[in-house]
């Protein structure tokens, strides 16, 4: 950071020579002595860095920090390279900020239409936006881009994350919009997956379009391609909720037919870190209607009047340029920083280091399967495929194998029923350690 928060003598003087001033403190002189003078404020004498610093630690000490991650439910352990982490904190890439005078800012741009392309390419679509806030908030924008005059109910199947569900509501409750939750009640799930049959039959004139999840939040994969096939057939549009790293092995969203694809790119370079912060993304077709309605910031690229390769945004009536009430969408960030340690991890790890991890993520999670049922005691609750998370129900309590798994300093699945869990393997899970948690299982 010292490159961005120091300035040097010389430059000081010349700001100081510019505006007429000798000194710092000349830029006080017209404060009142009655205010200056007055006694110091209540506070502590300040401590040195090496107090600061053990302070912070014992803060820090206070967590309890597990060495194994068995959990995800839409937030994912997974191994970031040590480069990554150090070119992401460069000062000029750490404190670069939102290109409000694009001309002028041509490295983060360039950042930017380089993650717009990665996801692009990774979603088979071929326009990007230059993210949201996380993938809650990139589903519920893609769901008010598809609401229509005449077609104002959107559909989701409950086997999505429920934090999606909730922000789909908040976002639109209050714009006279339906949103339409359903479930194992109504038929539309079975098995933890959408039933293409009732889901047919819960389409009519008046649905904008359905958003699912691939894999859903159950960990199964989706017959994707027919869901599309079904929604499409009825006028209707369809948002396909992804998990990054699946892509580098799954169909694209682009080639299952999907209108507009979404998701967290957090798995790609982020931290867990506490819940955020994240990266939603969001991609579509280059139709305009669609492509006009994305919300955040687009960046393209073209030639100066020089002929060199430059970068600007792209179809600027956005929210920030236009009053609040005409906007489609008041997001304004562009969550630049996590987008660039995004495309820093993607580049790092290649196209064959990426599918090495989807390969390691759902080899582990099949060998875990395998081994919680070897003696039968403990069952998986769905038959359906799956990527790298699996529901287990067993005879004994979720909250007493979360407690066993976390005296063995692992973080144990999420309990998502009395005797169910919803497990989760990465990369970063040992083959001991599955050995260990299967241990309390059979």
């Amino acid at each position: 950071m010292s490159n961005y928060l120091s300035i040097t003598q010389k430059e000081t003087e010349e700001m100081f020579d510019a505006i007429g001033i000798s000194k710092c403190a000349d830029l006080y002189a017209d404060i009142p002595l009655s205010i200056k003078n007055k006694p110091p404020f209540n506070i502590e004498k300040g401590k040195s860095h090496q107090q600061v610093m053990d302070e912070m630690a014992a803060y820090a000490e206070e967590n309890t920090v597990f060495k194994t991650i068995m959990r995800g439910a839409g937030a994912y352990d997974h191994y970031i390279p040590s480069v990554v982490k150090y070119l992401s904190s460069r000062s000029e890439f750490l404190t670069a900020y939102t290109p409000y005078q694009a001309e002028l800012s041509q490295g983060i741009l360039q950042s930017i239409f380089e993650f717009q392309t990665m996801i692009c390419s990774l979603t088979g679509m071929e326009v990007a936006n230059a993210s949201v806030y996380d993938g809650s908030s990139a589903a519920a924008e893609a769901a008010f881009m598809c609401v229509e005059k005449d077609r104002r109910v959107i559909l989701v199947p409950s086997n999505v994350k429920p934090q999606v569900v909730q922000t789909i509501n908040t976002y639109l409750r209050r714009r006279n919009i339906t949103v339409k939750v359903l479930g194992e009640e109504e038929g539309f799930v079975k098995n933890g997956k959408v039933d293409i049959a009732a889901l047919e039959r819960a389409l009519n004139d008046e649905t904008a379009c359905v958003y699912f999840e691939q894999p859903n939040y159950f960990g199964l994969i989706e017959d994707a391609e027919h869901i599309c096939e079904a929604v499409h057939s009825k006028g209707c549009k369809v948002i396909m909720g992804c998990n990054p790293m699946t892509l580098a092995l799954l169909k694209s969203p682009g080639e299952c037919g999907a209108d507009i694809a979404v998701g967290d790119a957090q798995p790609f370079g982020l931290n867990i870190a506490f819940g955020g912060p994240y990266l939603g993304f969001m991609a579509t077709h280059t139709d305009k209607e669609t492509m006009r309605r994305m919300p955040g910031r687009i960046v393209g690229e073209t030639k100066d009047d020089k002929g060199r390769r430059c970068f600007v945004l792209t179809l600027q009536g956005r929210e920030q340029h236009i009053r609040r009430e005409k906007a489609l969408s008041n997001i304004c960030s562009n969550q630049a920083h996590c987008a660039l340690v995004a495309s820093m991890y993607l580049a790092a790890m290649g196209k064959q280091g990426l599918r090495d991890v989807a390969l390691s993520c759902t080899s582990l999670a099949h060998y875990a399967a395998q081994e919680f049922t070897k003696k039968g005691k403990t069952t998986l609750k769905f038959n359906g495929e799956y990527f790298h998370e699996f529901v287990t129900v067993s005879p004994l309590k979720a909250t007493k194998i979360v407690e066993k798994c976390a005296k063995m300093g692992i973080l144990a699945g999420l309990p998502i029923g009395k005797n169910e869990i919803l497990w989760c393997f990465t990369e970063k899970v040992r083959k001991e350690d599955i050995d260990r948690v299967a241990a309390l299982f059979n």
